[in-house]
């Protein structure tokens, strides 16, 4: 499979199955477009592809260039660069039968929350059912479940998460010195990490969060108008101006790593470049600003007529990012962050997160359920922290969710990117955890273009 694409003034080539990335010059890059269709039909003799591209023999192209070209695409071909063939789907078949690991959790420490935000799936923390706050037992056992069923697997994930996980604050930090208790007679070590809002973090909540967690999540939209139209609290004001400073402490502390600032665009702004800019400017150099995912009745839903703007957007950003690397005030922003040469193992390229199988969420009361986004939806309650994983039937479902199941992911050239993308999106959107989120995939579509285009760029700039 090819993907061509030109954006700033690259024209750029994937090898989709290889995993190839070429920046190459116009003639080839109409060659490969002349070449592919003949290679799927199963075409490989030489004379009869040389005879299909002579036609660029025209007033752009001497026959010398397009005999010079021609080679250059063959030797690629013959490298296993160009037109690879799909090695992977016979890995999937495996998938069903695999044991499960569990490596994640995601600690909904705190059903409930301090602000109101108007898109919140959580429902203002209560996720379609009541307030609560996770026992310090309940929180323990879920410890105790992950350790017993992470097989041989040493690093292990927990995330606090809500609501708002800072209103269980001292059940947040009595279960991470449990988890501290279990790593050396069982030979684990645990990762956690916080997802705040940042109305409780204080100069005690950052110390600790410093030396225990390995990420910080700070949440906060961009401009102040942007951020406090859609995150106020209860009584409609704005939570801008108080959390500005504090997550500004956070990254500074920090040492500008091991953590970022999370914000989501809706309808309202979709120049949402500008609040990525604003991020930047107030400091923050670990950004990720990502779109709303809303029912289309919700008037803050992103919608197709959006979509030529977003992707205009997200070329914007691309060259603003650029830009600001050049003059040594860089910053990453999550969707552009890719790794050509290492990346994620096959079997995540594949089956994406993990969410069901690998990785679960918790209940306040001790419920397990495939990740935050399905919670209160008992068609997917898994089971418990007594009883463990007792609806095998889903997590079954779960381990079989791969692009190679996905129809829509099959002919895309981002499958091995985004794994296939959000199940809970795909499930809500489509009705089905194997459908698509067409905007989340158009969007997605468009980010691993600028991301890829960023890494042509940043090779020239190592070349200058």
């Amino acid at each position: 499979m090819i993907h061509q694409f030109k954006n700033n003034g690259y024209n750029i080539v994937m090898d989709v199955n290889s995993g190839s990335i070429h920046v190459v010059d116009e003639i080839v890059y109409d060659m490969i477009s002349l070449m592919e269709p003949l290679v799927k039909e199963g075409i490989r003799d030489a004379d009869t592809i040389k005879a299909a591209v002579l036609n660029l023999a025209d007033a752009r192209y001497s026959p010398e260039e397009v005999k010079e070209a021609l080679e250059e695409v063959l030797a690629l071909q013959k490298e296993g660069q160009l037109f690879a063939p799909d090695i992977y789907e016979d890995y999937v078949f495996d998938f069903k039968n695999r044991q499960t690991v569990v490596k994640a959790l995601c600690l909904h420490i705190a059903h409930d929350c301090n602000l109101a935000c108007k898109y919140c799936f959580a429902e203002e923390g209560e996720y379609h059912g009541r307030r609560a706050l996770m026992s310090f037992e309940v929180g323990k056992k879920a410890l105790d479940f992950l350790v017993a069923n992470s097989g041989s697997r040493v690093n292990l994930e927990v995330d606090f998460f809500g609501g708002e996980p800072l209103m269980n604050w001292q059940v947040v930090k009595d279960l991470v010195a449990y988890g501290r208790s279990l790593e050396e007679p069982n030979n684990k070590k645990f990762r956690f990490t916080l997802t705040t809002n940042g109305v409780l973090l204080d100069d005690e909540v950052l110390e600790f969060a410093n030396r225990e967690m390995a990420n910080v999540v700070c949440s906060i939209d961009g401009r102040k108008e942007v951020h406090d139209r859609m995150r106020p609290f209860r009584k409609g004001q704005g939570s801008y101006d108080l959390i500005v400073p504090r997550f500004r402490k956070v990254a500074e502390t920090r040492n500008q790593m091991n953590y970022y600032v999370r914000g989501t665009f809706t309808h309202y702004n979709l120049d949402f470049s500008e609040d990525v800019k604003h991020l930047a400017d107030l400091g923050f150099r670990q950004i990720s600003v990502e779109p709303v995912v809303a029912q289309p009745q919700d008037d803050y839903a992103i919608r197709k007529e959006d979509l030529p703007r977003l992707l205009s957007e997200y070329d914007k950003l691309a060259r603003e990012l650029i830009q600001r690397r050049k003059e040594g005030r860089g910053f990453n922003f999550f969707h552009f962050m890719i790794d050509l040469e290492g990346g994620p193992c096959v079997a995540k390229r594949l089956s994406g997160c993990g969410s069901g199988t690998e990785y679960l969420a918790v209940t306040p009361w001790g419920d397990f359920y495939p990740c935050h986004q399905f919670v209160g939806q008992e068609k997917f309650l898994l089971g418990n922290v007594d009883e463990g994983i007792t609806n095998t039937a889903v997590r079954d479902e779960f381990k079989c969710c791969n692009v190679y199941a996905k129809d829509k992911c099959r002919k895309c050239f981002a499958k091995f990117y985004c794994s296939g993308g959000c199940a809970a999106n795909a499930y809500n959107f489509s009705g089905d955890i194997n459908g698509a989120y067409d905007i989340g995939c158009e969007l997605q579509r468009k980010r691993v273009e600028c991301a890829i285009m960023i890494k042509a760029a940043e090779s020239d700039m190592e070349e200058c």
